[in-house]
């Protein structure tokens, strides 16, 4: 049976709509016959404030999927939880004990204040799951293609000292054929090796940063996802750079598509 589906970007760092909200972060809802998922809640309560501009009841949300420990995707948690009271949310327990941290323009903590006092609600996938009925959450993603090179900037506290992150605490989504990628920290072809179901609709930062990667590696990628997924609709902002899209668009042509606040998909 085909299932009806709407997803709607409430934060982004880019808006097609004046009276919305901008940040650093990335938010997404997505509307199922069977469940109403958050996916991520960027940095702060602006996703709340456009919810409420495009008339969206966020109090009504299901689960809440934080991809990965980043303050940008999860800073939003705390206020979710305050005006949503039986949300369970969907993380990896790597992203809530670790302390990440940027180098990326000067040093800075990048780790979010978790909720406190609702550790019940939270749904710790540590592998490969199927949460619910259709609703399927891709752990340990295996790095076997390259990663993106704006992860150098990108650091773990280990001890004493920091550590490159590994991303062992990114998590990827799946249902009914729409995989969510959150930032892609661990590789657009990675998470797409990693997911064992067939993809109609990839949505998501690609963490390809402009002046990263060089032309001809991102037309070599370009052509890697346009030949084994000749099917699937790419649908990217937040981390994804504006030269860094042109020079994939120029490849990928109609498969590759920018979202930003305000933007409503049906599938």
């Amino acid at each position: 049976m085909d299932v009806d589906m709407k997803w709607t970007v409430l934060s982004d760092n880019r808006c097609c709509d004046d009276s919305l909200e901008t940040e650093h972060g990335l938010s997404i809802l997505l509307k199922t016959d069977r469940h109403r998922i958050l996916l991520d809640t960027g940095a702060s309560d602006v996703f709340i404030r456009n919810a409420t501009h495009l008339g969206i009841d966020l109090s009504t949300v299901d689960y809440v999927f934080i991809s990965h420990g980043h303050s940008d995707h999860a800073g939003g948690l705390k206020h979710l939880m305050k005006i949503n009271d039986k949300v369970q949310v969907i993380v990896s327990p790597d992203a809530v004990s670790g302390r990440y941290f940027s180098k990326r323009r000067y040093f800075h903590s990048i780790t979010p204040e978790w909720p406190e006092g609702n550790e019940e609600r939270f749904l710790m996938i540590d592998k490969t799951s199927e949460i619910a009925k259709g609703l399927h959450v891709i752990a340990h993603i295996r790095q076997t293609h390259p990663m993106p090179q704006g992860n150098q900037h990108l650091f773990v506290e280990n001890e004493d000292d920091y550590v490159n992150d590994d991303f062992r605490h990114e998590l990827a989504l799946y249902t009914d054929g729409l995989l969510f990628t959150g930032c892609a920290h661990s590789g657009l072809d990675n998470i797409l090796a990693a997911c064992p179901f067939p993809v109609n609709t990839v949505v998501g930062g690609f963490h390809l940063l402009d002046d990263h990667e060089t032309t001809e590696e991102l037309s070599e990628l370009a052509k890697r996802l346009t030949k084994a997924y000749p099917n699937t609709q790419f649908y990217t902002s937040h981390c994804t750079g504006e030269k860094v899209f042109a020079i994939l668009k120029s490849v990928m042509g109609q498969q590759l598509h920018a979202f930003s606040c305000g933007t409503t998909i049906t599938v």
